[in-house]
C-alpha cells in the first residue's frame, strides 16, 4: 500500500505539470502572440507556475518567442506564439469522384493544397490514389512524411472504434471492407484517423464559417448524399454507434424499384431527397434535359414550371428533416451545406417551408465554404489531436 500510494503522490505533480502544459497551449494556440503576464492573466495560474510551463513546452520545440511588446511602463515583454514548423496536418477527402487534400503546420497555415479526379475502379485503387496524393501534397509543401504528425481522412461512413469497422460507406463501393482500414493504415500510419465527411465539413463550420462562436448548431448537407454534422456545447457529437447525424436513414417513404433499392442501401431519406432522387422525380414529371439536379435547379430558377414544382418538394422533404432535428435538439443554428443546401434559392424555400412547419425557427444559413470544405475539417481536427499527443510526449522536469 505504502509503494502505490508513494507512486501516486509522485505522479501527481507529473499529471499537474502536462495540464498546465496543455492549458497554455491552448491559450498561445488561440491568442498569441502573448506574453507571460498576459497568459497569468488568461489562465489564473501564477506567474512562476507560468514561467516552469512555458519553459518546458519551448524546450520541447512546441512555441518559441517571437518579439517584444514595447510601448507600456516597465521592460519590454517577450511574445510567444506557436512554432508552426514543430509539425503538420495531412487532411483528406475521399469522394466518389474526386479526392482532396491539404497540409497545414501547427499555426494552422495551409501550405499545400491538391484536388485530383479519382480513376480508381475500386477500394484498394481508391487507397492507392489518396496515398499518391499524400506524397504530391508533400512534395508541394517541402516536408518529409516523417514530419506530419497527424493525418485526418474524411470518408462517407461510419467509423465505430470499439469494433474497428467502417460501414454505411454509401455510393463507394468496396469501402467498407476490412482490408481498406488496413492498406489505410499501412499507408498512413499510426497517427491516421478517419473522420465522416459530413462531420469534418461541421468543424470546418465551427472553425471557418457560420459555426464560429455559436455553441451549438447542425450542419445538413443535402448533396450526391445526405447527412449532418452535430455540434452541441461546442463540441461535435458522433453518438454510442457513431451515427449520430446519420439523416439518410430517417424514415421517409421508400416508393419502389430503384427507390426502394437506394432506401435499403442508403436509407430512405437519402433515397428521397439526394440528388439522383431530384433527377429522378424531374424525370417521372416529366422535364426534358434533367439528367443532374444542377440542371433541375437551373430550370427551376429559368422559370419551368414542372422543375419549379420538383425543387419545390425537395424543399419540403429537407424542411421535414431538419424540422426534426430542431424539435429532438433545439440547435441555435442550422447550416445547409452540399450542392443542393447551397443552390441559389433553396434556403429561402427551405425557411418558408419551416415557418409552417417548426415549433421554433432558428437561424437558417446557407454554407460559404466551398469544396474544400472537408479538408479545412480534417485539419482542423488533426489540429487538435496533434496537439493534445505533442503535449503527452513532453518529457516531466
Amino acid at each position: 500500500m505504502t509503494v502505490v500510494a508513494g507512486g501516486a503522490a509522485a505522479a501527481r505533480p507529473r499529471l499537474i505539470r502536462a495540464i498546465n502544459e496543455q492549458v497554455l497551449l491552448d491559450h498561445i494556440r488561440r491568442s498569441g502572440p502573448v506574453s507571460r503576464s498576459e497568459l497569468a492573466t488568461l489562465t489564473g495560474l501564477s506567474k512562476p507556475t507560468v514561467s516552469a510551463a512555458l519553459s518546458s513546452i519551448e524546450r520541447a520545440g512546441l512555441v518559441h518567442a517571437t518579439g517584444q511588446r514595447t510601448g507600456s511602463p516597465g521592460p519590454a515583454a517577450i511574445l510567444y506564439e506557436v512554432r508552426p514548423e514543430a509539425g503538420f496536418v495531412l487532411g483528406l477527402d475521399v469522394g466518389r469522384e474526386y479526392l482532396r487534400g491539404g497540409i497545414a503546420d501547427l499555426a494552422g497555415t495551409v501550405r499545400s493544397r491538391l484536388s485530383v479526379r479519382t480513376k480508381a475502379g475500386d477500394a484498394m485503387a481508391r487507397v492507392q490514389e489518396l496515398a499518391d496524393l499524400a506524397t504530391k501534397l508533400q512534395g508541394e509543401a517541402g516536408i518529409q512524411a516523417s514530419q506530419l504528425v497527424q493525418t485526418v481522412i474524411g470518408s462517407p461512413g461510419v467509423y465505430d472504434p470499439r469494433l474497428d469497422t467502417l460501414t454505411l460507406t454509401g455510393r463507394l463501393s468496396g469501402w467498407d471492407s476490412p482490408a481498406v482500414l488496413t492498406a489505410l493504415r499501412a499507408s498512413f500510419g499510426a497517427t491516421l484517423m478517419i473522420e465522416n465527411d459530413v462531420d469534418a465539413a461541421a468543424l470546418a463550420e465551427r472553425v471557418h464559417g457560420h459555426g464560429r462562436g455559436v455553441d451549438s448548431f447542425a450542419f445538413v448537407s443535402v448533396g450526391t448524399g445526405i447527412g449532418m454534422g452535430l455540434v452541441l456545447d461546442g463540441k461535435l457529437r458522433h453518438g454510442s454507434h457513431g451515427v449520430a447525424g446519420e439523416i439518410a436513414y430517417l424514415p421517409f417513404t421508400e416508393g419502389s424499384g430503384s427507390d426502394a433499392r437506394d432506401a435499403r442501401k442508403r436509407g430512405s431519406f437519402d433515397a428521397s431527397a439526394s440528388a439522383a432522387a431530384v433527377v429522378r422525380a424531374a424525370r417521372r414529371a416529366g422535364l426534358r434535359g434533367a439528367s443532374s439536379a444542377e440542371k433541375v435547379f437551373a430550370a427551376a430558377a429559368r422559370g419551368d414550371a414542372v422543375a419549379a414544382a420538383v425543387v419545390a418538394e425537395e424543399a419540403l422533404l429537407v424542411a421535414k428533416a431538419v424540422c426534426s432535428v430542431i424539435a429532438v435538439v433545439d440547435p441555435d443554428l442550422i447550416v445547409l451545406g452540399g450542392g443542393i443546401g447551397q443552390a441559389p434559392g433553396f434556403l429561402e424555400a427551405v425557411v418558408g417551408q419551416l415557418r409552417r412547419l417548426a415549433p421554433v425557427l432558428p437561424d437558417v444559413k446557407a454554407s460559404v465554404l466551398g469544396t474544400e470544405t472537408v479538408v479545412a475539417g480534417c485539419i482542423a481536427a488533426g489540429l487538435d489531436q496533434a496537439w493534445e499527443q505533442l503535449v503527452g510526449q513532453i518529457s516531466p522536469t
